[in-house]
């Protein structure tokens, strides 16, 4: 049972523990930086917060077990780019969007995504990084472009935990990607979804897809989920094909979604108002809940705010812990919910935390 969690914001890192059945807030780090993301090592108690300082860059810091420094790590870097390249995109780290962890039988391997759509290897703990050049250099990329931001950027990483060499990322706006090889050779894996913000003839490209999300049910790893610009996909057989889920209450559209970690057919959603009001439907904040994939929901309210609610929740700021039942919320106007009945009632943490980007458990 996870008895500790994480809380990523513009303004800091706060940290969570749970004693006597109860969470309280415990420590904070890099207050008053943006930190955009936070991955905890279950292989070897690490810890690792990425922060993105302006014009100081992105930068990288471990927390080893046991240990309450924080290290100075090495940060992803682009190499440079050529004169004659034609390649409109600045090759240059805007931040770290996403951090996972290699395979159990891959001690210190981490993989990173980036803005402006890089994919990053790391074989030592973060000590050195390379690009994954077969994905940067694929022809396809250059139908690639920015969503919410003005660049692509790589937001998901699935590693399969029957094999270190499968990893599935997403990618806005850029679709799915998978590799079978350890980042050889890559192919694309959004067959199935749609972009209606397309010209017709081009919304079932793979190519040009927006995932917002994507997270697979490491129990069952066939089954993944992905929260899409233009609804809700899943897939049952490792994402070869994607199912759209038509029937959604209250809206198909938001940016997180979590999966139990064992019960792939089990997985939670925070929809809102698409494209022009990115806030809750009827400016009352949501979770939605499948169990059974996708063929119907509950809407769970109970201990959320339910009048004047414009609480968005970021593509990471939602998450369940290892037990199934246990779920942590963060919105971008500071609002903090935990669950510890798979969302069928909430209670507040905080009204008043920073900006949120990244929850997690660990």
């Amino acid at each position: 049972m996870s008895d500790r969690a994480w809380i990523a914001t513009r303004k800091g890192l706060f940290e969570l523990v749970r004693r006597a059945g109860k969470w309280d807030f415990a420590a904070t780090a890099f207050l008053g930086e943006p930190v955009t993301m936070v991955l905890p090592d279950p292989r070897d108690g690490a810890i690792y917060a990425a922060l993105s300082l302006g014009h100081f860059g992105a930068k990288l810091h471990r927390r080893d077990a046991g240990s309450e420094q924080w290290t100075e790590i090495t940060a992803p870097s682009y190499p440079i780019k050529q004169a004659d390249s034609a390649d409109p995109v600045d090759w240059t780290l805007r931040f770290i969007w996403s951090l996972a962890c290699g395979g159990a039988d891959e001690p210190g391997v981490l993989w990173a995504g980036t803005l402006p759509g890089g994919l990053f290897r790391s074989p030592d703990r973060g000590a050195s990084w390379a690009l994954v050049e077969s994905l940067w250099d694929a022809p396809e990329r250059s139908e690639w472009f920015g969503g919410g931001y003005d660049v692509p950027g790589l937001h998901s990483i699935c590693v399969d935990p029957r094999d270190s060499r499968h990893v599935l990322v997403g990618v806005s706006c850029g679709g799915a990607w998978v590799t079978h090889d350890g980042g050889a050779s890559w192919s694309p894996s959004a067959k199935g979804m749609r972009a209606t913000y397309m010209p017709p003839e081009r919304a079932d490209d793979q190519r040009i897809q927006d995932p917002h999300r994507i997270v697979r049910a490491n129990g069952s790893p066939d089954k993944l989920w992905c929260q899409h610009h233009n609804g809700i996909w899943r897939s049952a057989n490792d994402g070869v094909d994607w199912q759209e889920i038509n029937e959604v209450p209250l809206s198909n559209f938001g940016f997180a979604v979590a999966v139990h970690p064992n019960d792939g057919d089990t997985a939670w959603f925070v929809p809102a108002v698409a494209d022009q009001r990115r806030i809750p439907v009827d400016a009352a904040l949501a979770v939605t809940r499948t169990v059974d994939g996708g063929r119907s929901f509950s809407v769970l309210r109970n201990g959320l705010p339910q009048q004047h609610c414009y609480d968005l929740i970021y593509r990471h700021g939602l998450a369940v812990a290892d037990d199934g039942r246990t779920l942590l919320m963060a919105s971008t106007t500071g609002g903090a919910w935990l669950s510890d009945n798979g969302g069928d009632t909430w209670q507040t943490l905080s009204g008043n935390l920073p900006p949120a980007y990244a929850v997690c458990f660990g």
